[in-house]
């Protein structure tokens, strides 16, 4: 064949392939006249030289999985919660995501992700990272919006960003399909144009991230029906007002521990509904014991027949700006006795979400691997990080908040206090490291050198643009690199003089940092992650993934090619050399938080500070 004919061969095959790739990637532009479109509250209308649609309508012939949807919206600043709707399996059951215009650059939830099941719009539950977010957005204008999906995980950008508004780790409905539309009012607050979808598996996203059930959490329910709440006495369990007719079901939490009740039953109507729900509580002993619990939108609990708890948490009801939102924000006392107790909820539902969560408040996971040593509460000023002194045998605590006069002290490894106020002069200091014989502290503006046998701080070093330094480490050179949590920046002090390292969105919220052989190992609490950075070339790589929300602090090695790191949330994890990640400690439920730790492996000695608890706890790492 001549080359003529080669190349026609060619172009040919190359169409070919090309066809076949545009099919698979077909990009879906649906016109707002399209009769694809099934309005259920909506109208066509012309926006700032656009053809676009305000209100909620979607494409009832669409079964989207995985892929891309793409749209403009013009925004007022008004109240409004215009969005999309996806994978819908009905209008009342589907993924769902929308903006707040009126929070947009004020409030940490001005983007939200929300499942709605049976038709409740469950904001109030799903809520925090992972699902609600801040955000910037221009007003009377277009702008530009993407939501990526694959399987169980979601991501949404804004304005042509490379960095996602917000990632959605976890989607309610799993990895589901179904339909595609969009949500919205028709008061002219919100508008839509240009929308676009297309399917594409080849998307790629990060690893999903550990998900943990909170520790102490009551997971097994059982529920009744749905009753409404002006039928029922609140004050009153149901055998008190006989109510023979109550029919339970088991269900079970979910992994956040919330029991979601509009998963099992809808609303009745727009007037307040109620559920029961009860539990059985077995103590060995007579015990009062405190637990944690959230609900929404009103409760009542009773205890082995008896009301020991009434309170109503709906949205506005405590104040104009109340939220309601559920969490671990209340406590209880409850006078259990020796054997079962009954638990027994009232739980009301008027708007925002329906559901509740109970949690022992003290429950704590100690890993079989750790023996509790001595406990040192109450006597330091919010300790922040420990460091320990080979050469004198000696802990160095950096003391974070004491009214201005901030501090250094000085303990044994037994635990005795030799001088509270050892150094001082420092406001509010964060991370600790040795060098070269000297101890190097930092706090809120500068980098302090202090000779640690007259105890005197002999240098300090102004960092520029501090905006919050926070941890330090030293490499075998003597090089000091500097986090800064607030610049999401690495900064390099040598030779009395500062540069900077490394900067930008990977590094958001860097904390703990640690140097190893020529790499820097850090906790990035913007992805949750530990990451390592080749020091030479600067290349970064993921290590280890926790959940939305926790908050990467301490960095050791355990000795053995391993290591430890915290999540001042209160846990403790070791990281193996495979990039497995065990959990040795757990004090979120108590709030114990877990700061920037010391570990000395020769002793196998944990040392861990927990600030805004003031306690020091030390634990024996004894032999796996």
């Amino acid at each position: 064949m001549n080359k003529t004919g080669i190349l026609l061969r060619s172009v040919a095959l190359l169409t070919l392939i090309s066809f076949h790739s545009n099919i698979y990637s077909q990009v879906n532009v649906i016109d707002f006249d399209s009769d694809k479109w099934t309005f259920i509250d909506a109208k066509k209308v012309d926006h700032l030289g656009r053809k676009a649609l305000m209100g909620t309508a979607y494409l009832k012939d669409v079964e989207f999985r995985n892929g891309i949807i793409e749209l403009d919206m013009a925004v007022e600043r008004k109240t409004s919660y215009p969005g999309v709707l996806f994978r819908m399996r009905s209008v009342r059951e589907h993924e769902r995501f929308y903006i707040r215009p009126h929070r947009a650059g004020l409030y940490s939830d001005a983007i939200q992700y929300v499942a709605s099941f049976n038709g409740v719009d469950s904001w109030q539950l799903y809520n925090g990272p992972g699902k609600t977010a801040a955000l910037e957005i221009p007003y009377q204008t277009w702008f530009h919006v993407k939501l990526e999906v694959k399987n169980a995980q979601a991501r949404i950008f804004i304005n042509n960003s490379d960095r996602p508004a917000l990632f959605i780790a976890e989607l309610q409905y799993g990895a589901s399909k179904g339909m595609i539309g969009l949500m919205g009012p028709v008061d002219g607050s919100a508008y839509y144009s240009n929308f676009s979808y297309k399917a594409d598996d080849n998307l790629t996203f990060p690893p999903a991230p550990l998900a943990e059930q909170p520790l102490g959490i009551i997971t097994d329910w059982e529920i009744s029906q749905v009753f409404k709440a002006n039928e029922i006495d609140l004050e009153n369990a149901p055998a008190g007002q006989g109510l023979d007719t109550v029919q339970w079901r088991n269900v079970k939490s979910l992994a956040n521990g919330v029991v979601d009740v509009s998963r099992f039953h809808g609303r009745k109507g727009a007037d307040a509904d109620c559920i029961f729900a009860r539990t059985v509580i077995e103590c060995k002993k007579d015990e009062t014991k405190q637990f944690a619990f959230g609900y929404s939108d009103a409760i009542t609990i009773f205890l082995n027949g008896k009301i020991v708890f009434s309170a109503n948490s709906a949205y506005r009801q405590r104040d104009p700006s109340f939220l309601g939102i559920v969490g671990l924000n209340d406590y209880v006392y409850l006078p259990l006795k020796k054997g079962n107790n009954e638990l027994l909820l009232n739980v009301v539902e008027m708007s925002g979400g329906w559901g509740f969560i109970f949690q022992d408040a003290n429950a704590i996971f100690e890993s079989q691997t750790l023996r509790k040593l001595w406990e040192l509460p109450r006597k330091l000023k919010y300790p922040e990080s420990v460091v320990y002194d080979s050469k004198r045998d000696f802990l160095y605590v950096s003391n974070y908040f004491n009214n201005g006069n901030e501090f250094i002290s000085k303990i044994t490894l037994g635990g005795k206090i030799v001088e509270l106020s050892w150094v001082s002069g420092l406001r509010q200091p964060t991370g600790l490291c040795l060098s070269d014989e000297y101890l190097y502290a930092v706090d809120r503006r500068s980098l302090f050198k202090i000779d640690i046998d007259s105890a005197k701080i002999v240098a300090t070093y102004p960092i520029p643009g501090a905006a919050f330094p926070n941890d330090i480490t030293a490499d075998e050179a003597g090089h000091l690199y500097i986090t800064d949590s607030q610049k999401n920046a690495i900064i390099m002090f040598s030779n009395g003089q500062f540069t900077s390292f490394l900067e930008g969105p990977q590094l958001s919220g860097v904390n703990g940092i640690l140097y190893d052989s020529g790499r820097l190992l850090v906790g990035v609490t913007g992805d949750a992650s530990i990451k390592q950075i080749d020091v030479g070339s600067k290349e970064i790589s993921t290590l280890a993934l926790l959940e939305p929300g926790s908050v990467m602090d301490g960095l050791r090695k355990d000795g053995k090619g391993n290591y430890l790191f915290s999540d001042y949330n209160g846990r403790l994890f070791r990281l193996s050399r495979t990039g497995k990640v065990d959990m040795l400690l757990n004090t979120k439920a108590p709030q114990r938080p877990c700061a920037d730790f010391e570990y000395i492996p020769d002793r196998r000695l944990l040392i861990i500070p927990s600030l805004l608890d003031n306690r020091i706890i030390t634990y024996k790492l004894l032999s796996d």
